[in-house]
């Protein structure tokens, strides 16, 4: 099998390496990635790694991974080998994986339409990682949507309790709500749901001078600004939404709204590059470090599960519906091109109106 490491010291370092097919044991399947998604949030796995558990779902098991690790990734599997009871070969699974050609699970709590990841690895991490989608089990299922899936799923759902949490305090008082990267995919599903609900302030969309036209031309947002224009945005009482984590950019934006900074919600690292922070950041109350696993937690004890799911779900039906007027899909084959475009996530080149799929 191949996998596709990086180097948890400088992300945009990669290698391939070859090792065996894993060998299950009763209780374990292996299965064969066909497929998955890869946007700059598998690079905010990376940079969050040591401090959120990122590089734990999937650790190096050959001699030669010393200081490397493996970004994990969402897309689709199949079963080869089965030696688990109610999981048969030839099951297609939805879920979180490593860029590999291989791998193998312990599935639990198996029911018709999921399981969960019952490795030992894995136990101390995050929930809703460890949850895993019997494609066959689930009413309606349709493989055409399948790309979408892969690319807004894991983002959109972020999207939904980032609204959810920032509408529920009332908008922390807010004019105004500032989303900093505006061209992410997670901003976009942001956007689309202030957009979308009649009780939110206007949503304005910080974005590079090249992504300035795509941002307008989506539609979501009520305006627009490039990062060189800041001294034009309304100082009004304002909710911060930062998908970057450029802490220069941040003080910059500070200084200029002042008292009028209601709360900073911190959420990626898209501008992986220029991260950093201050005592005073740190310090304040006004900003909080967002962690979408958590949110999801805690609305599903709130909701319950099921209501969770039938509101983020119907929410994510209609975003991810709408997202198909502009998302063009990228399809790149096999790990040595992945290898290659890698970099240019890495960078920022590809375009934000694409999304890139790794046919393995």
């Amino acid at each position: 099998m191949t996998e596709l490491q990086s180097r948890k010291s400088n992300l945009q370092e990669t290698q391939l390496v070859e090792t065996d097919i894993p060998k299950i044991l009763d209780g374990e399947i292996c299965l064969k990635v066909d497929r998955f998604a890869f946007t700059s949030n598998n690079i905010t796995y990376g940079v969050a790694g040591d401090m959120l558990g990122y590089w734990q779902f999937f650790p190096p098991k050959v001699s030669q991974s010393e200081g490397w690790g493996i970004l994990p990734v969402w897309g689709f599997a199949d079963v080869i080998e089965s030696k688990a009871e109610g999981i048969p070969v030839g099951d297609r699974i939805f879920g979180y994986f490593p860029p590999a050609t291989h791998t193998k699970m312990t599935p639990v709590n198996i029911t018709d339409t999921n399981f969960v990841e019952g490795a030992d690895h894995r136990a101390a991490l995050s929930p809703g990682y460890n949850q895993y989608s019997r494609v066959a089990g689930e009413a309606g299922y349709n493989p055409d949507m399948d790309d979408m899936r892969m690319l807004l799923f894991p983002l959109h759902v972020t999207s939904f309790c980032l609204h959810d949490y920032v509408s529920s305090a009332d908008w922390f008082g807010a004019k105004q709500v500032i989303i900093i990267s505006a061209s992410s995919k997670t901003s976009l599903g942001l956007a689309y749901a202030l957009h979308s609900d009649e009780t939110a302030p206007p949503a304005v969309g910080l974005t590079s001078s090249r992504n300035l036209d795509f941002v307008n031309g989506v539609g979501y947002y009520d305006e627009a600004v490039t990062y060189d224009a800041l001294g034009g945005i309304k100082n009004v009482p304002t909710v911060i939404v930062d998908m970057s984590g450029n802490a220069s950019l941040i003080k910059e934006l500070r200084a200029h709204l002042g008292d009028n900074m209601t709360h900073c919600v911190k959420v990626g690292f898209t501008h992986w590059e220029a991260l950093g922070s201050s005592a005073m950041e740190d310090q304040d109350e006004r900003v909080t470090q967002f962690f979408a696993p958590a949110h999801i937690q805690q609305r599903m004890s709130d909701w319950g599960t099921a209501e969770f799911r039938k509101c983020s779900m119907g929410f994510m039906m209609q975003s991810i519906g709408s997202s198909q007027s502009w998302l063009k899909v990228k399809n790149v084959v096999g790990l040595s091109d992945f290898s290659e475009i890698y970099q240019d996530v890495c960078d920022g080149r590809i375009p934000a109106n694409e999304g890139v799929i790794v046919i393995v």
